[in-house]
């Protein structure tokens, strides 16, 4: 997965569960001059800007003082949203049955993209079932992985505000 160092994730995880928050993921995008680096946050509640922002306040100091990070970057603190972004095998252990678009470092069995609901986990291994044809995928072969949001509900409720005039 495209995760950041493994130094910056057990520098920023730490504090931001210290804050009573779940760490989804850390990206780190290098750049000499306009870097960024990404944290995830999630809680039961939802996220909100306050969250973002105690989060930030609380992280920034820390890199302020270790400084793990010599290029310029920019600190962004966002929720994973409805298509939240996988890190972690367990992240698909919790969403077990739910639809994820999984892109590949290199194609495996003739695929570089999978869109598939998630079957089961067994240890490094997921296994993914798009239309009828099952992929156990090793987690160390994904580039990256979402989750794909079920809108279903939500075209329905469009469909009945706009005939009802809302």
């Amino acid at each position: 997965m495209k995760q950041a160092p493994e130094h910056l994730v057990d520098l920023i995880e730490p504090i931001v569960e210290g804050l009573g928050y779940e760490c989804v993921g850390v990206e780190y995008y290098p750049h000499p001059k306009n870097g960024c680096l990404r944290i995830y946050i999630d809680s039961e509640n939802g996220i909100n800007v306050d969250d973002c922002s105690k989060v930030s306040h609380q992280v920034s100091g820390v890199l302020d003082v270790e400084d793990p990070i010599s290029d310029v970057y920019q600190l962004e603190i966002s929720s994973p949203g409805e298509d939240r972004p996988f890190f972690k095998i367990s992240q698909f252990e919790r969403y077990i049955g739910s639809k994820v678009l999984v892109s590949l470092f290199k194609p495996f069995n003739g695929r570089r993209k999978i869109t598939g609901l998630i079957d089961k986990v067994e240890g490094e291994t997921i296994t993914l079932v798009e239309a009828g044809q099952s992929y156990g995928v090793p987690f160390s072969a994904m580039s990256k992985a979402r989750l794909v949001p079920d809108l279903s509900s939500f075209n329905k409720n469009i469909g009945k505000g706009a005939a009802n005039g809302k």
